[in-house]
């Protein structure tokens, strides 16, 4: 989910993860085995992602991932890994908003007999713009596209943010309302609190984060609108490609109930976070594409919705966005790897822009 320091550190061996992988395979499909078993080179932040092969005479799909809950013993980026529910919002978004998710075959809730709870899903071919280093560099097959390919693959990813939003009703996606009271707003940030509270217990908190917390209070939405089905991580990096159409949709961990600004602040900043840390090495980066004002105008048009209130959506963005690297940092840290600094504000990765946002100069300054 960025391209601070990934966590590294896995207290799984692969090789007893794949002799339980293929006895559990064998309890659902008589005569299978899994073949194959690897981890990717570019695994995610948090719940852990296998691929592997079904061996068998006529397998439901051939090509597999398998979703894995994080190791609870490993130090966790997330307190909790709900892997029924990222399930359960996938097949919905699919059967719903036609969002194109990876065909989800299984679901195992039984910690046992692989450690934690898994799903497993159809792999899908196709190419993801990469984190590391990010496809805003140079040297990748996003960044080597025509401006009109990156318009192309833009409109179609914003789409699917638009799809999403209007395609599932509320109704259907109560399961995913945060505990609370107030409104789903309200649950949102105050969850994100309570994540925070739980990074720092024990250790130095971050000044920067906490500050970014009241600033979100003097910028408060008057009228939040409705809350929809936010798909959570809202960026291109989640998405597998096909050409410059969206192939498969990715990681939906933080999915949640929410305003539709929320998905759309974590899409832009996201976006800006690449930007200006390649723009800090010397590079130009991409500067003409996901502009706020792009995106914001895309989304307009394909809903009739126009995003309202940007820069608190934006900001609480990059504040989600700096607790997560702080846990990233304090993990490593708690295995060894790093040396947490006197100022744990450093820690985070984009910290300057950050407090640019905080004080109000950050989209002013772009100007």
């Amino acid at each position: 989910m960025a391209t601070a320091p990934r966590p590294r550190t896995s207290t799984r061996e692969p090789e007893e993860i794949a002799r339980r992988l293929t006895a559990w395979l064998g309890t659902r499909l008589p005569g299978a085995a899994a073949v194959d078993v690897r981890v990717p080179e570019s695994n995610g932040m948090s719940s852990e992602t296998l691929l592997f092969d079904i061996e068998h005479p006529e397998p439901p799909v051939r090509a597999c991932a398998l979703r894995l809950a994080a190791d609870p013993s490993a130090y966790t980026i997330f307190p909790v890994y709900d892997m029924p529910r990222q399930y359960r919002t996938m097949r919905l978004a699919a059967e719903l908003a036609g969002i194109p998710v990876p065909r989800v075959l299984w679901l195992e809730e039984d910690p046992g007999p692989l450690g934690a709870p898994f799903f497993v899903m159809e792999r899908v071919a196709g190419r993801v713009p990469p984190d590391v280093m990010p496809y805003t560099y140079e040297g990748n097959w996003l960044h080597a596209a025509t401006d009109a390919e990156r318009a192309r693959l833009e409109e179609a990813s914003i789409g699917i943010i638009a799809r999403l939003h209007d395609g599932v009703p509320a109704a259907a996606a109560e399961f995913l309302a945060l505990p609370g009271e107030g409104s789903p707003l309200r649950r949102h940030v105050t969850a994100q609190r309570a994540f925070y509270a739980w990074v720092v217990a024990g250790l130095a908190p971050s000044p920067l984060i906490e500050r970014a917390f009241d600033r979100l209070e003097e910028l408060w939405p008057r009228d939040e609108g409705e809350a929809v089905l936010n798909w959570g991580d809202a960026r291109i990096g989640n998405i597998i490609y096909d050409g410059f159409e969206p192939a498969a949709v990715l990681d939906w961990e933080m999915a949640a109930l929410a305003p539709r600004e929320v998905d759309l602040g974590w899409t832009v900043y996201l976006h800006r976070f690449f930007q200006d840390l390649t723009v800090s090495f010397g590079q130009p980066g991409l500067p003409t594409f996901l502009r706020r004002d792009r995106i914001e105008e895309s989304y307009a048009r394909r809903t009739g919705h126009t995003p309202r209130d940007m820069d608190f959506y934006t900001l609480y963005a990059a504040l989600r966005h700096a607790v997560v690297m702080l846990r990233v940092a304090y993990r490593q840290a708690h295995f060894g790897e790093v040396a947490v600094p006197a100022d744990p504000d450093t820690l985070i990765l984009h910290h300057d822009s950050l407090r640019a946002m905080v004080q109000g100069s950050y989209w002013r300054d772009l100007e």
